[in-house]
């Protein structure tokens, strides 16, 4: 059977696996169709993933279909199309036990800690598959990728009427732009790249972009009234960017990093203290998001349509997934087809 490992940062290899057992009691066999290129793997590849062993078979934003369900499975049947919930938590510890399955204190990640979706045929958890009849392959590979997005402003509560300003116009910052504007906040976006900007304005719909420059607070304050933004969410995995976002909140505000660095965040506490700020951190998603995201989809309240700029055959993406790392392609978001 078919798969591509990232056998180490930079180098993809096409290899032949083999055929998955059996789905036992509570488990599913699927078929993929797609898989979503994220920030995550873009890091893997690089070699700046802190949570991704080498080698991996890379893939956790996924549309599939079921081959073979097995005993006690009630939720998917053969046939059906579902969005994977990738977070493999066990279902024992503190946090599972409290509801946060996305903190599991033994969480395996497809992709990231355990194989992902890079591969033919591959047997999970029934529990972690997501059906839907209405949405297509492509969207159902998105709703990952929004889950990050919906649980990130979720954690500061935003609420109509506030500012929220979201740093980095990747794709999980795209995913937080979604659902901070369906609050009814009033959305901010930064970014280095005017191209990815314009795509926030003219397709996002956003009501203020700021191009990175050494006037960020001053413009931040031009589009506040002077206030600062009460949520910040920072989606950039630079520790430079999240530093500096430390003096963007306004008095009781809250800071929220979805972006994952390695190196050291610093702040001068009066910065933060003063605004009596709140620091938040949002990780994964809930399994509630799945189901909300695919019936906001299915009811046309999002449109994933804009979201895919490039495609790719499985056997051409060893080649072609260098380009994905470079902005000045124009990628906002990658998908694999594999069938």
């Amino acid at each position: 059977m078919k798969a591509i490992v990232l056998q180490q940062p930079g180098r993809f290899e096409r290899i032949e696996i083999e055929e998955p057992p059996t789905p036992g009691p509570g488990e599913a066999m699927v078929r993929v169709h797609r898989v979503g290129i994220c920030g995550t793997d873009l890091s893997g590849f690089l070699g700046k993933m802190p949570f991704l062993s080498y080698p991996r078979i890379l893939g956790h934003e996924l549309g599939v279909e079921v081959v073979a369900a097995g005993q006690g499975v009630s939720n998917v049947k053969p046939g059906d199309r579902c969005s994977v919930e990738p977070y493999m938590n066990c279902g024992l510890c503190h946090a599972c036990k409290k509801g946060a399955s996305n903190c599991c204190a033994n969480l395996k990640v497809l992709g990231v800690m355990t194989d992902g979706g890079l591969r033919d045929r591959f047997v999970l958890r029934a529990d972690k598959l997501h059906p839907s009849a209405k949405l297509s392959f492509d969207q159902l590979a998105l709703v990952e990728t929004l889950a990050i997005g919906c649980h990130a402003v979720n954690r500061p509560a935003l609420v109509a009427g506030e500012n929220c300003l979201i740093i980095g116009a990747g794709p999980i910052g795209l995913s937080a732009i979604v659902f901070a504007k369906l609050t009814g906040a009033r959305v901010i976006v930064l970014d280095m790249s005017q191209h990815r900007l314009d795509f926030c304005k003219q397709i996002m719909g956003v009501d203020e972009t700021i191009l990175l420059s050494d006037e960020v607070e001053q413009d931040l304050r031009r589009a506040t009234d002077g206030n600062l933004p009460d949520v910040v969410i920072d989606a950039t995995g630079s520790n430079v960017s999240m530093s500096n976002a430390f003096g963007y909140v306004a008095p009781t505000g809250r800071l929220v990093y979805v972006g994952i660095t390695t190196k050291e965040v610093t702040f001068k506490h009066p910065v933060f203290h003063r605004p009596e700020g709140t620091l938040l951190c949002s990780r994964n998603a809930l399994p509630g998001d799945f189901s909300h995201i695919i019936g906001l989809i299915a009811e046309k309240k999002i449109d994933t349509q804009p979201w895919i700029t490039h495609r790719c055959a499985f056997e051409a993406m060893p080649g072609e997934f260098a380009s994905f790392t470079k902005p000045e392609t124009g990628v906002i978001k990658a998908v694999v087809e594999l069938q």
